[in-house]
């Protein structure tokens, strides 16, 4: 083989160039100590320690890892539970982390919930990770605000219940209606059907009494997506890092108004260190009976009935983009539980499946024991056929390569790799073996009258119109069964993509280098 003429072709460093980006994206680790912190509940033990919950973007390999508790070693999430539930209420807790050490007395509980170390950035989806995934309806003349809003509400109120592996995404089909898929891992079916069937409510109390609850009848207005009424006011440097100060202006009813100046009419005032007056009691915000907040009432507000009052809360991070981003996601939270509160919208449960992670975790097993005899196969009938080895290992090559291209941008965009995304990549990859026996067949002619460059275009015209065929077909299926098909369709389009303008061409090179040996 012509070595450094294969070297040289611009279509094998664009190969490489997008396996390096692949493995980049994916980062594969070949063992990780320690499990990963999935959600850290508020008001916690570990939350007043300093540890949070991740955010939402963060890849799943950059994720807090917790490595002793009381300088036990913790391998697994069994391993974590047994340690955790030795500790007595009161005693004092350790827990080292690969960045950073806590230290804390444990309350009723340590609030921590946790997952198996990943050991790469492909995020499992439902039927690898196991957990339960329902589809909801809401009632007819849901608008798409509306059922973004209910989106938001129940992200709220799950991750209150400290389940943080949620996917809640809007659906629909072409007949026009209209969905909402959840998709929780470590989730059991009852447990999922008791908090979604729940309407849910939102309170603002100071001490015992209720001041307003979420909703139109004493929210008459929040402010979003505003800068003159809404946004980060302030970000400074502190020693634990950096703290920035968001606010935003509501609006009450006239009987909520009143509740509030009948309230606070008779709570003592109080100067803060700044300098700043505000009651002794401070404004709790509640979700379903659980603490979610709590915020300062500034003294201008006692026994008046004010309408309009300026909500305000903190953002804390070692940088100050962390700080402005965690202020920013908070205040999103609260205007959030201010505007829907509670389900107003009513919602039917279509379907619902559960899945266990054992189950999960043998289909992953038997999945890649098939690919591999797949693969295997392949190779045999296709050296049968060409009755040359290296044509064979660079079909097996080629093939490897559109795999971790395919696995690469799953782990870029944070897909979640479900069962219907693993039927697109082996019905990409296998499109993909078509697509290389018609390139080895043209190429490998010996009619005088094509030089090595037709024949190329000749398998490229056939390939490109299968390319064109199959993207048409799997277009439809991005909203088809509310939203289920849509991974297989969209890893379909992803691996043919790949396979057209980066991976066949190079299999292309490598077999005209092969052949002219």
């Amino acid at each position: 083989m012509k070595l450094k003429k294969l070297i040289k072709s611009w279509r094998i460093i664009l190969l490489v160039l997008f396996l390096l980006f692949a493995y980049i994206s994916i980062d594969p680790k070949l063992s990780v100590e320690g499990v990963a912190i999935k959600y850290v509940e508020l008001n916690s033990s570990a939350s007043i320690a300093g540890m949070k919950t991740p955010l939402e973007n963060i890849p799943e390999t950059k994720l807090e890892l917790i490595k002793s508790i009381n300088s036990k070693t913790i391998s697994d999430v069994k391993e974590y539970s047994n340690i955790v539930s030795g500790i007595e209420e009161g005693e004092k807790v350790k827990i080292i982390t690969n960045k950073g050490t806590y230290n804390f007395l444990k309350k009723e509980d340590i609030g921590i919930s946790v997952k198996k170390a990943a050991t790469s950035n492909i995020k499992k989806g439902l039927e690898l990770a196991g957990g339960t995934r329902a589809v909801l309806k809401p009632e007819e003349g849901t608008t798409d605000e509306e059922i973004r809003d209910l989106i938001s509400s129940m992200e709220n109120r799950l991750n209150v219940y400290g389940l943080s592996d949620i996917k809640i995404k809007p659906a629909g089909d072409f007949l026009g209606n209209k969905y909402i898929v959840v998709e929780i891992s470590g989730a059991t079916k009852d447990e999922v059907k008791e908090l979604i069937a729940k309407q849910g409510k939102f309170e603002a109390k100071i001490g015992n009494d209720t001041v307003f609850v979420g909703g139109k009848e004493d929210i008459t207005f929040v402010c979003r997506n505003d800068g003159t009424c809404s946004g980060v006011r302030d970000c400074y440097e502190v020693e634990e890092g950096y703290y920035c100060k968001f606010q935003f202006a509501i609006g009450l009813s006239e009987s909520a108004a009143q509740r509030q100046a009948d309230i606070t009419s008779t709570i003592p005032l109080q100067v803060r260190d700044d300098g700043e007056q505000v009651l002794e009691k401070q404004l709790d915000l509640y979700l379903d009976g659980t603490l979610v907040d709590s915020l300062n009432i500034i003294g201008d507000l006692k026994g008046k009935a004010v309408k309009d009052i300026a909500i305000s809360g903190p953002g804390i991070g070692l940088t100050r983009d962390d700080a402005l981003n965690e202020a920013l996601k908070q205040m999103n939270h609260l205007q959030t539980i201010l505007i829907t509160g509670s389900l107003k919208t009513k919602i039917e449960i279509v379907k619902m499946d559960s899945i266990s992670p054992a189950l999960g975790e043998e289909f992953v097993k038997n999945t890649l024991l098939v690919g591999l005899l797949s693969l295997l196969a392949v190779s045999i009938i296709i050296f049968i056929r060409y009755r040359k080895l290296k044509i064979s290992l660079a079909m097996v090559f080629t093939c490897v390569s559109e795999l971790i291209l395919m696995l690469g941008v799953v782990a870029f965009l944070k897909y979640n790799l479900d069962l219907a995304a693993i039927a697109g990549l082996i019905a990409a990859i296998g499109t993909g073996v078509d697509d290389q026996i018609v390139i080895a067949d043209e190429v490998s002619k010996k009619e005088s009258y094509f030089n090595w460059k037709d024949r190329t275009k000749r398998a490229f015209f056939i390939i490109f119109s299968a390319f064109a065929t199959n993207l048409v077909a799997m277009l439809p299926l991005l909203k088809a069964g509310a939203g289920l098909l849509t991974g297989f369709a969209l890893m379909t389009i992803v691996g043919i993509s790949i396979g057209v303008f980066i991976t066949r061409p190079a299999f292309a090179v490598i077999i005209e280098n092969l052949l002219e040996e």
